[in-house]
Formats: C-alpha cells, structure tokens, sequence
C-alpha cells in the first residue's frame, strides 16, 4: 500500500465522519415523512360531502348508548308492535346513524324544493334529488308543458304536518314513506297569461304520499324520491 493509497483512504475516512454528524444517525424514533395526500384521504374516509342540491341526509353517528326500551324507541313516531315500528327496527339494523326525527326535518325541505323545482321546470335541482324513473315522469311533464309553451306558478302557504306512513328495509334498500298535508296556491298560463289550469286567488290543501330510498351500503348517506302519490 502506497502512500496515496493511505491518503485517500484517510480523506475518505473523515469525509464518512462528517457527513455522519451532519445527516445524523437514524435511532427509530423519527417522525415520518409527510405525506401531502394524507389529509386528504382522511377526509374522503371520515366525511361525507352531499350531492349539489340534496337536502336530505343522515348526521354522522354517534358511539353506541342506546338505553332506550324499545316500547318508547319510536315515541310519537310509530307505535310498538305495529309494521311501521318493526320496518323502522330494520332500517337501523341497517343503519345505525337513522334518525327519524332528521329525516322527517329532511323530508320537509325536499319537498318543498322537489314542488318548486317542478313548476319551475329546474331540471338541475330534480336529477339530484329524484331516482331515475321519477325524473323521467317529471321530465316529460315538463317537456309537455314547454310544448304547449305553458308556465307554471307555484307557491307554499305552508305545510301543516308531514309524517312517516311507512318504513321497510329488504336487502341494502331502506325506503320510508312519508305523508305531507300543505297548503299552496298553484296556476298554469299559456303563452298569452290565460289561465288554463289553476286558480291565484285559491289556496288548495294538498295531500302527498312520498317514498324515499337509499342504499345503506352506500357512503352516499342521501335519500331520493323514488315513489309519489296523493290522498284525498
């Protein structure tokens, strides 16, 4: 071994020694890198965003403290032993996070904006809020009434009571059915402002069965109408 043999190997010996003090050495108790995606992920798991438009959904749940006996679990909602009661037991076998009371609360706001939608022919604001086969039977009133280059006026005077008829979980599929009883003042005009169908002067008492249905497998925590009829 030469003599610059030994001199690179000495430069190459405190070259290692300082670079060693410089990075330092790696004990296991570093913290991890930071991964810029990470809050982000957690964000898609933990949180749920709504649909545009979509007014009814399910709160996050909550720990588990249910002490409640089940002959009072649906008081002022259904009474014990009775279908509703056991199709409401089995929506939160489903789905622990069901809250009637929020979902009525819900139901009420929808409503409201599914009627206005219609007569304003808001497409946008029904593709988000209706399944598939109630928006085409929507649609293609509203096509006709374009045909006919009628507009439609409607207005909330209020709603007096809105309440859940039915409840039913088959599969991954709650559906509830809720009764809406309004009051509202509703006119068609054709292309001139005549009158065709309605009256502004007149408030009508309306009655509504409505059917909503979720998939309670789904992350999507939101209902869609899937089901309208009326009472008299």
């Amino acid at each position: 071994m030469d003599i610059y043999t030994i001199i690179f190997l000495a430069l190459a010996v405190f070259i290692f020694l300082r670079l060693r003090s410089v990075l330092g050495q790696r004990t296991g108790s570093e913290r991890p890198p930071y991964d810029r995606a990470a809050p982000n992920v957690l964000q898609r798991d933990n949180n749920v965003v709504p649909m545009p438009g979509s007014v009814i959904d399910q709160p996050p749940p909550l720990p588990s403290k249910d002490v409640t006996p089940p002959s009072d679990r649906w008081k002022g909602i259904a009474e014990p032993g009775t279908a509703l009661a056991q199709g409401l037991d089995g929506i939160v076998a489903q789905d622990s996070s069901f809250d009637p009371r929020h979902f009525i609360s819900g139901a009420r706001s929808a409503y409201e904006m599914i009627v206005l939608a219609f007569a304003n022919g808001d497409r946008r604001a029904l593709r988000d809020l209706l399944s598939s086969e109630v928006y085409d039977s929507f649609d293609a009133a509203i096509k006709d009434r374009e045909k006919h280059e009628q507009k439609t006026e409607t207005r909330f005077v209020s709603i007096d009571k809105a309440e859940i008829v039915g409840a039913e979980a088959r599969d991954r599929a709650a559906q509830v059915t809720v009764r809406f009883v309004s009051q509202m003042i509703s006119v068609t005009r054709d292309k001139a402002g005549t009158i065709v169908d309605g009256n502004p002067e007149k408030v009508a008492d309306i009655t509504d069965v409505w059917t909503f249905a979720r998939d309670t497998a789904s992350r999507d925590p939101n209902w869609k109408l899937v089901g309208t009829g009326s009472a008299h």
